[in-house]
């Protein structure tokens, strides 16, 4: 259907629209951050590159996102997570006793000290299994994968599943955290 080039650019674009600057491309997300599939079709058409887009090809590249990004409810679409400002309220809930997030050494370096912060994005993203953070830290550099004990922070922590084993948090402590 899409190239493997043309389906990890159209799911990065997806991402930047929804995630980070709807607004930009005249969408407006609902109260649960989702917009009409339509819409963003429309959105990324005008792109000529993109003219050939449709709603089938937005379903496929939300069918096959390693990392779950997106979720489809009906004829509409949001960002599960991710987003650089406000955007779903998610509710707080119980983590499991240990969680991972992947990073590059260089962080490694300042988490040690200073613990996770959310840095661009509004929470820290934290995942069930080892290889979804070994997803997200590749992309940094050198990975390190780092173990949460989130038993130990979760007393003066909130955490939010945001389904798919990805949990959100405001910060980790260092305390928290140790390299595998």
């Amino acid at each position: 259907m899409l190239e493997l080039q043309q389906e990890k650019q159209l799911s990065k674009w997806i991402s930047l629209i929804l995630r980070h600057s709807p607004e930009q491309y005249g969408i407006v997300l609902d109260e649960d951050a989702a917009c009409p599939i339509n819409e963003l079709v429309q959105v990324i058409c005008q792109e000529r590159k993109w003219s050939f887009v449709t709603d089938e090809h937005i379903r496929y590249v939300v069918a096959r996102s390693d990392k779950q990004r997106f979720e489809i409810m009906g004829d509409r679409i949001r960002a599960r997570y991710g987003h650089s400002r406000p955007a779903i309220h998610y509710e707080a809930s119980v983590p499991p006793d240990v969680l991972y997030h992947g990073t590059s050494i260089q962080a490694w370096t300042i988490i040690e000290k200073e613990g996770l912060r959310p840095m661009g994005r509004r929470y820290v993203h934290l995942s069930e299994k080892t290889d979804f953070a070994e997803l997200a830290g590749k992309r940094k550099g050198k990975l390190v994968l780092l173990k949460i004990n989130t038993a130990a922070a979760v007393d003066h922590i909130m955490f939010y599943n945001a389904g798919h084993g990805v949990w959100l948090c405001d910060h980790i402590p260092a305390e928290c955290i140790s390299m595998l």
